[in-house]
């Protein structure tokens, strides 16, 4: 297991580039199973969720190409169901979340999917009902085996019809689109998830032949179509990268340049740090944050405490909440943090108050935060990664702390950010990589 060791209070200066988005990249890519022609996609991330995903698409018998350093080809002339069936293959699903979308393409194409209990990050339910009502609702059967932990849809006569959605799941709306478009009739899916991310894959699927309409709303139709054909697609930046960096910079009291971050499609991200009192300029497509010694929360016009809480889109993404809740403890004034979705993912928090943050937990959902105003610095400690996103927190904890922190189980930030201690160091920071040695 490796590990970082982290030495605090460096700044940071220059210019760094968003890698491409791991949410779209695994939508993306397990949509090539939709045709049997060549499908391209530029600005792939190299990060170990991505990079597992596309070697379980090759060993389904998707031909993979890999041009240049970001680009992939595929091409799913046929799949192998022998290797489906396997042992191999339910454990290499188990190990990635991402892999639930494989059903919906599958469904739609071949009239049959297979998955087991999909893994990722262990913060919270992330229930699969979403996606498995709304096969039904097409007409396919489901089934689960509790024993082996493995699904089984299966549905030879497809239909359009339409569905409401319980949850604006992503990944349960970008699964039943991918089943919908090669399904007869018309499929409406109401109360759908409309992130970028969800209409890049729209946008992408109508170059292919689809006919889905009412992109970017929480309405989509889509008219199935016999077939789809090859396409050209390239991947947003990563908005979580995005996001992650504006907090980095603050908290670390640098001067960034963070390049060519698709500003339009960022939503609500930039005016919500805005209100933490970080400033930045947009320049072109480029976000310039200039080296800020104090920045300080805005309250409600009424006066009470700022409340940052997630919602569907266009809301604020839950993959941001950590940042924003360690940028919080530096700065001037006091925020109520809300994570509505899961109920695991604040409890990185008992590692920030070993650091001499003030933050008080309020329930598994809520916590408050009391800055420092970086009159106090946070203390190094050792501490492990539960996910990606609240690794990626402790980092910055880490990068702006007195002393030398050291963390654990950085595999799970590997999942989501691509070198990202090579990244960082050539701004400035001092990330060593080694083995865990204990």
């Amino acid at each position: 297991m490796a590990i970082f060791q982290v030495e605090g209070g460096r700044r940071l200066h220059g210019e760094i580039t968003p890698q491409g988005a791991k949410n779209e990249a695994l939508q993306i890519l397990c949509a090539t199973l939709l045709t049997p022609e060549r499908i391209s996609v530029r600005n792939v991330p190299q990060i170990l969720d991505v990079l597992h995903l596309i070697e379980l698409l090759g060993k389904m018998g998707v031909e993979v190409d890999h041009p240049s350093e970001d680009t992939y080809t595929f091409r799913a002339r046929d799949l192998d169901f022998d290797y489906i069936r396997s042992e191999d293959y339910r454990r290499r699903c188990a190990r990635l979340r991402g892999s639930v979308m494989l059903i919906g393409p599958m469904l739609a194409r071949y009239g049959v999917g297979f998955i087991s209990k999909p893994g990722g990050d262990k913060i919270g339910r992330r229930r699969l009902d979403t996606h498995f009502l709304g096969f039904r609702k097409l007409g396919a059967e489901f089934n689960f085996d509790a024993g082996e932990e493995f699904f089984t849809v299966e549905g030879k006569t497809l239909r359009g019809t339409y569905m409401l959605l319980d949850e604006a799941s992503v990944t349960g709306t970008a699964n039943l689109i991918m089943a919908a478009v090669l399904t007869p009739g018309t499929t409406t899916l109401y109360n759908a998830a409309c992130e970028p991310y969800i209409q890049q894959l729209c946008r992408m699927l109508n170059r292919m032949g689809a006919r889905i309409s009412g992109c970017a709303s929480n309405l989509l139709t889509i008219e199935g179509v016999e077939s789809l054909g090859g396409t050209e697609h390239t991947l947003l930046p990563d908005m979580i990268e995005v996001g992650s960096f504006i907090g980095m910079a603050a908290m670390t009291q640098s001067e960034l340049t963070l390049k060519n971050v698709s500003y339009d499609d960022l939503g609500i991200i930039p005016a919500q740090f805005a209100r933490m009192g970080i400033r930045f300029e947009q320049r072109g497509d480029d976000i310039y944050i200039p080296q800020q010694d104090h920045y300080s929360i805005e309250t409600f016009i009424d006066g009470s405490i700022m409340t940052i809480a997630d919602a569907p889109w266009p809301g604020l993404t839950p993959d941001l909440l950590s940042i924003f809740l360690v940028v919080a403890t530096q700065a001037k004034g006091a925020v109520l943090i809300h994570q509505k979705m899961f109920e695991s993912r604040l409890f990185f928090v008992d590692k920030l108050i070993d650091m001499g943050a003030q933050i008080i937990l309020c329930d598994p959902h809520r916590a408050t935060v009391i800055g420092h105003d970086h009159r106090i610095r946070l203390r190094a400690t050792r501490m492990t990664s539960p996910d990606i996103r609240a690794g990626v927190a402790l980092l910055i904890a880490a990068m702006s702390a007195e002393g030398r922190s050291t963390i654990q189980n950085i595999e799970q930030i590997d999942r989501g950010y691509k070198d990202i201690d090579g990244r960082l160091n050539a701004l400035g920071a001092r990330i060593v990589r080694m083995d865990d040695c204990r």
